[in-house]
């Protein structure tokens, strides 16, 4: 009778050491379609555009379409982080999906311009949970020094979600019409949902104390003004407009007000004694330069091969191939380093010091660059990018509790987004201040003319321009880029220094299930 027992406990432990892996496998496949989900919609919402304005009007309005997915995302992120803190992860996480896929069927209904803007802000709502969502339950799940191998994979979905994404939404928009752009998100979130209601196992949570109203309510005006300010700049009102210095000073007042808040809040939006760890603060600001370098490339980058080398803007994501190739193979082969030592600080240096070569190479591109000696460029920015997008956040994870595991990843990721924005905005002021002054002095005033609206002429523009104010735009279009990249090699600089600060702590955990893989608090380095 006991060796039946004894047999029957055997049996028992191998079933459940072969379910976790499994079920583990099952949920990081629902995870990647929810990350897909939160990454393909705004690539595939760009390339509908123009079919959405034809049918909808509203042209004056197009930008808000974008603006208010992302404000909303970027808004809500902390504020899903703290949540999944707060009640458990999973509840938070599936309720940023049904929250997404709402928006999404609404946009898809959308009669007119105000509505689809209105249901765009819902469905970036949700959005910011699904981003932080993913990364946070990854964190619960997998130990330390196997996330590395697991972000990796999410790092692909990015890359993938990049290059495919305008490819996706033109297919969808020429054949089956532009409000399938949405409802194609319906399907995929219905499987996410099911798949992390059926197998993901996490234990529940109820908070002592209740949202911090005031705290959420600062950061969502700071975040706010700081995204509109990035984004309107230079663009809808000049830079010394009473508009832009009004959100400056409103913003900077919020978050001065919020970080105040929050040494009172019995439950802190974000609790600043995250901060008192070295680590989680150089991988914050490092988290930042990335997003910065990384969007700033990917909008400019584009536009130099279709101005200047004469590519098709049809494919445009595939431009970008080699950059995002590169990223997709070195964060993959860092996942893997770190699951098999432990060891990650030489990423953050090898990526900082990759992406200030590729960054400075970039840089002397002129009009006689080729395509193949620019993808060669590409490709070593790419190398940078891989090997710091995900070890920036398995480093701020496993510098902090596990209690604040949502917190950490939602300011994480917070900061990536508000560098893509600091970076899309700077670098274009730059590209297009130069671009101006150049066909100024090249083209006198019909190249002032050419270029009095924007400095980022389409091909048909393009093509109607005479010959010498086309080739006056195309040096015009190197000089800019030869400045935004400048400026970013400098930005980079900043990374390298905040790598040469990183504390190394080996990370704990083997493969999942296997001995010694129980994970430990996190140990915190402090500033």
């Amino acid at each position: 009778m006991a060796d039946t027992q004894a047999v029957d406990a055997v049996d028992s432990a191998d079933a459940e050491a072969e379910e976790q892996p499994r079920n583990t496998t099952l949920v990081m496949f629902a995870l990647m379609i929810a990350m897909m989900l939160a990454m393909l919609d705004n690539m595939i919402i760009g390339t509908a555009m123009p079919t959405i304005v034809g049918e909808l009007g509203g042209t004056e309005h197009l930008s808000w379409v974008v603006t208010a997915y992302t404000l909303a995302t970027a808004a809500a992120t902390p504020v899903w982080g703290k949540l999944g803190d707060m009640y458990g992860r999973k509840t938070t996480f599936m309720s940023s999906i049904v929250l997404f896929l709402i928006g999404s069927a609404l946009s898809g209904m959308a009669q007119d311009m105000a509505q689809l803007i209105g249901f765009r802000a819902v469905q970036g709502l949700g959005a910011g949970g699904l981003m932080v969502g993913v990364m946070a339950i990854i964190g619960d799940l997998i130990p330390p020094r196997e996330r590395g191998r697991y972000q990796g994979m999410i790092a692909g979905v990015m890359a993938v979600a990049m290059v495919g994404g305008p490819l996706v939404g033109g297919t969808i928009t020429d054949n089956w019409g532009w409000r399938w752009t949405f409802y194609i998100n319906l399907p995929l979130g219905v499987v996410a949902l099911g798949l992390i209601a059926a197998v993901l196992h996490l234990p529940k949570k109820r908070a002592k104390s209740g949202i911090d109203y005031l705290g959420v309510i600062l950061l969502t005006l700071g975040i706010t003004s700081i995204v509109l300010v990035t984004t309107w700049g230079g663009v809808e009102y000049d830079w010394a407009s009473g508009q832009i210095i009004g959100l400056t000073i409103g913003g900077v007042a919020a978050l001065i007000g919020f970080v105040y808040w929050q040494t009172k809040a019995a439950e802190p939006v974000v609790p600043l004694h995250i901060f008192r760890s070295r680590n989680f603060t150089l991988m914050s600001v490092m988290g930042f330069i990335t997003g910065f370098v990384m969007f700033g490339a990917t909008l400019y980058l584009p536009l130099y091969q279709q101005s200047v080398q004469g590519a098709s803007a049809t494919n445009s994501g595939l431009l970008l191939l080699p950059m995002l190739g590169a990223m997709l193979v070195t964060s993959v082969l860092a996942g893997r380093i770190t699951t098999n030592t432990g060891k990650y600080k030489v990423f953050p240096l090898a990526g900082s010091a990759l992406m200030i070569v590729g960054l400075y190479l970039l840089s002397t591109m002129d009009t006689g660059t080729s395509r193949v000696t620019s993808g060669v460029f590409m490709a070593v920015v790419g190398l940078g990018l891989g090997f710091l997008m995900q070890v920036t956040m398995l480093v701020a994870q496993n510098s902090v509790e596990m209690k604040d595991m949502g917190v950490a990843s939602s300011v994480t990721t917070l900061l990536r987004t508000l560098g893509s924005s600091f970076g899309v905005a700077i670098m274009g002021a730059l590209f297009n201040s130069r671009v101006a002054d150049v066909m100024a002095e090249r083209a006198g005033e019909l190249g002032s003319q050419a270029t009095e609206q924007t400095a980022q002429l389409d091909a048909a523009s393009l093509a109607k321009l005479p010959e010498a104010v086309r080739e006056a735009y195309q040096y015009a279009v190197s000089s800019g880029i030869h400045s935004a990249f400048l400026l970013a090699t400098g930005v980079a600089v900043v990374s390298l220094v905040a790598a040469v600060f990183v504390k190394e702590v080996v990370l704990r955990g083997g493969e999942p299930g296997a001995e010694g893989a129980v994970e430990k608090p996190p140990v915190v380095e402090p500033v």
